[in-house]
């Protein structure tokens, strides 16, 4: 498949190209599309740094990329090899205690920060420490009006400052005069397309390796055997041990060793990175959340039914909304998904005791009672049991989604 990302080059006082600031597209037309941030910033990540490198897109120059709140949040900055990347704070980000806090291990972390759009306020003097770019929108800030700001800014010799928007000859002259060190703007250039192909991979499987990295001691043979279904999986893991973001003492000699290597916490963000890069809007997200609490609660309602059925009810119950999330039709999905054809026949609403146990799930969470009575005699189950068991599978899920 083909993917898209726009460049725009930076100048400095000499009119030579530093940087380049990488803009999210996602298609050949040259503009931002209508998606959240967190969302955009994801599948720049995955697209370009964990497939190329951003390298290959700025020419060996430095990348600045935008964070907003959600990706700062997300820690998605941890994918970033931070000698290649200036961190570009938008204006969007509110100068909090929590914010501070993530600022600041960035910076310990030896990651260059630059403040977009700056608009200053007497909050923002804490985290000017940590700032190595200031930039400012010309358009929204006239030069005019920042001269003592930019003053005040140039008495912190360790900060650089950049007029953005810069359009024509007059604008330039005057924030050359006042001292701008970078300039990036229509004068100089505009933003310019560049595709290059990146490989598809099951989604499904994401979502089978998201359930186990969401366990307390996930089965890594297990995760092992869901990466090697996939060679766009096992390409992407490969790419984010070789992208310079974590130091590589030895050769990774295989798909076990790069998951024991990159250790449960830092898979868990790789699986919420991909999850994040291919969940266009809240829908998908909450339907997500969906699946997590119906397979625990498929799986702990099986124990009480067959034991031996629990890690298959599990499975079902994980993506049994599969063909909403992703917008296609179930019979189509699950012949891309390497599991017994019990549960392939379960999610296909052919009748065995993993559909029976998905139906009494689905009836509960539905508060069918009439259709739920029905559905506990085929499993010979009281359904008194059943609100008990409902309440762990939320508070297991919510445990990890607050962890993860």
């Amino acid at each position: 498949m083909s993917v898209f990302v726009a460049r725009q080059a930076i100048f400095n006082r000499k009119q030579n190209v530093v940087a380049y600031e990488l803009l999210f597209r996602n298609s050949p037309k040259n503009f931002f599309p209508d998606i959240e941030e967190g969302h955009a910033t994801a599948r720049l990540i995955m697209e370009n740094q964990l497939n190329l490198g951003t390298r290959h897109i700025t020419s060996g120059k430095t990348a600045l990329i935008n964070i907003g709140p959600e990706s700062l949040k997300l820690d998605l900055c941890a994918f970033l090899p931070c000698k290649d990347v200036v961190i570009e704070l938008l204006e969007t980000i509110e100068p909090t205690d929590d914010n501070y806090q993530l600022c600041r291990a960035l910076f310990h972390n030896n990651y260059k920060l630059a403040l977009d759009d700056f608009v200053y306020k007497p909050q923002w003097e804490r985290f000017l420490k940590f700032v190595k770019l200031v930039k400012f929108d010309i358009a929204q800030t006239p030069l005019s009006e920042i001269t003592s700001v930019v003053a005040k800014l140039k008495q912190y010799k360790k900060i650089k400052i950049l007029a953005e928007k810069i359009e024509t000859q007059a604008d330039y002259q005057q924030a050359h005069k006042m001292g701008f060190d970078y300039f990036q703007g229509y004068f100089f250039a505009k933003p310019t397309m560049h595709a290059q192909k990146d490989i598809d991979y099951n989604y499904a499987l994401v979502i089978a390796i998201y359930a186990q990295v969401m366990k307390p001691s996930p089965d890594v043979k297990q995760i092992t055997t869901l990466f090697e279904a996939d060679a766009a999986l096992a390409y992407k893991l490969m790419r984010l041990l070789n992208s310079g973001v974590f130091p590589i003492q030895s050769k990774i000699h295989s798909i076990k060793q790069a998951l024991v290597y990159l250790g449960h916490e830092r898979l868990k963000k790789f699986v919420s990175l991909i999850v994040t890069a291919h969940t266009t809007g809240k829908k998908p997200a909450e339907l997500m959340q969906v699946c997590v609490v119906r397979a625990r609660f498929c799986e702990l309602l099986a124990k009480h039914v067959s034991k031996p059925l629990a890690g298959e009810a599990f499975l079902t119950g994980l993506f049994s909304l599969l063909d909403a999330i992703l917008d296609q039709p179930m019979s189509l999905l699950v012949e891309k998904l390497p599991f017994p054809d019990d549960i392939k026949a379960a999610l296909l609403n052919e009748k065995n005791q993993l559909y029976y146990i998905l139906n009494v799930v689905k009836a509960y969470e539905t508060g069918s009672w009439w259709a739920l009575e029905q559905a506990v005699v085929l499993l010979n189950i009281d359904s008194k049991i059943l609100p008990g068991i409902y309440k762990q599978a939320v508070d297991w899920a919510d445990n990890y989604k607050n962890n993860i």
